[in-house]
């Protein structure tokens, strides 16, 4: 072509999660290995059922002939006030209690930011958001995010520049700490960082912030003209005695956005509904007029799905809702306990307890890791065998276990290097419903890494 058509961001859309679905579907096909996927966060597929009580309501809103038409650009209006009086219910905090587990009461920290409906924007997924999101900042304005990072957050901030995600560091010797003396560095003496990234509970390493690792964020966001984006997909999935709060709860007066959805709480991923809430939406005029274009992007593809909004408001404000979240949060506290116990006392790798989310990611000691490059695991075809010594002849290290766990195992986990981090690992769920076999796959994971370092 006379042009070059191609965005210069497009290189950094990767997504590892599902891209190592296509390599282990061509090993299943020629070798006739069944797969356990463990590399993709969805409770339905994973055998999880779905509450027959959520199913009535959605049953009784599809008879409904409004469920069928559009909605507003912005959201159903009855779907928009429900999550706002949702986030103005939220207390003040101090030092702990999330949504789910009761927010404290102490009145020494800032109000939580108030919004109304009008705050309020859905998304077909917060695929969507994460894309308009990042997609309508100047290519100039970066957005500093974790390491490691979830996939869709940083593929989306580093296509959107240009460049690679700048991030910084989740401390595995702290409990996958944010380090905020590299947060605030970075802030300082890169004057193009325009806003920081957060996942609460985070995805990949189930960590939980505190209240007060989230108002260091929001001191940093607030000292450096910065805004917020907290991803809070998993903000009702926290256990193990962890202790947080929402963005609206500790964010003041600083510009800010959360991300939430239904997918992983209800759980009903196939619904593809996200929304954002805006906070301090006119604390900033340059702010203001960023949301304005994503609302104004949301016109242009007329609204997202109807349905699953209308279903929110009779699901989560159902009495059943509560008991719902506990119930869940406590089985996802077991299965990370069982998931820890698997990797116990094998030298050379670690597993932290996730205290949130629906993931766990075991990370190997980098020098015992990488100083032998042939490293294998037994796989009985011959030609299988050599299949994968060749797929792996130029691949990050973790990512060459991946391969040969698959070839060895069937069992499909995201290496860690997938998720913008330097550390060796990689990341598997906490979902399979069938208790002994979730067990055994986690056995089998501790066995083959314990194998493979033995070399």
């Amino acid at each position: 072509m006379r042009r070059n058509i191609v965005h210069p961001g497009a290189g950094q859309l990767k997504y590892e999660i599902r891209e190592i679905v296509a390599f282990a579907r061509d090993i299943s096909e020629k070798w006739d290995i069944p797969i356990q996927w463990e590399n993709i966060g969805d409770p339905v597929k994973k055998g999880e059922p779905v509450a027959q009580w959520i199913k009535d309501i959605v049953r009784e809103k599809v008879l409904e002939d409004i469920s069928y038409a559009y909605s507003e650009t912005e959201g159903a209006v009855e779907a928009r006030e429900f999550i706002a009086d949702r986030a103005n219910r939220r207390e003040r905090v101090e030092c702990g209690g999330g949504e789910a587990q009761g927010a404290g009461s102490d009145s020494a920290g800032p109000p939580p930011a108030r919004i109304s409906g009008a705050d309020v924007l859905f998304f077909n997924g917060l695929g969507d958001a994460v894309a308009k999101v990042f997609g309508f900042l100047r290519r100039e304005a970066r957005v500093l995010g974790p390491s490691p990072a979830y996939s869709t957050l940083s593929s989306a901030e580093a296509a959107h520049s240009g460049y690679e995600h700048l991030t910084y560091r989740l401390d595995p010797n702290r409990n996958w700490m944010p380090d905020m003396n590299d947060v605030e560095l970075k802030v300082r003496y890169n004057d193009s960082i325009a806003g920081i990234l957060l996942i609460n509970p985070d995805n990949p390493t189930g960590a939980v912030y505190p209240v007060e690792v989230l108002r260091e964020f929001v001191r940093i966001a607030k000292t450096y003209g910065l805004f917020i984006i907290c991803d809070e997909t998993y903000a009702n999935i926290v256990y193990g005695g962890a202790k947080t709060a929402a963005l609206s709860q500790v964010v003041g007066d600083v510009p800010g956005l959360a991300l939430r959805s239904l997918s992983k709480e209800i759980p009903w991923p196939g619904a593809r509904c996200g929304w954002v809430e805006v906070y301090n939406r006119r604390a900033d005029h340059r702010f203001d007029a960023y949301v304005r274009s994503l609302v104004d992007s949301k016109r242009l593809e007329v609204c997202s799905t109807t349905l699953p909004q209308l279903c929110i408001a009779p699901i989560m404000g159902d009495a059943r809702y509560p008991a719902h979240l506990a119930s869940r949060a406590e089985m996802f506290n077991l299965r990370a306990c069982e998931a820890c116990g698997a990797f116990e006392g094998i030298p050379g790798i670690t597993l932290i307890k996730p205290r949130g989310a629906l993931y766990a990611t075991a990370i190997f000691d980098r020098e015992t890791f990488e100083e032998t490059a042939e490293r294998s695991l037994p796989v009985k075809d011959a030609a299988l065998a050599e299949f994968i010594r060749k797929k792996t002849a130029d691949v990050a290290p973790d990512k060459r276990f991946v391969y040969w766990l698959l070839a060895s195992t069937g069992i499909c986990v995201v290496p860690l290097s997938g998720f913008a981090s330097e550390l060796p690992g990689f990341r598997f769920t906490l979902l399979e419903y069938n208790d002994e076999k979730r067990r055994e796959i986690f056995k089998t994971l501790g066995e083959a890494s314990r194998a493979y370092l033995a070399g």
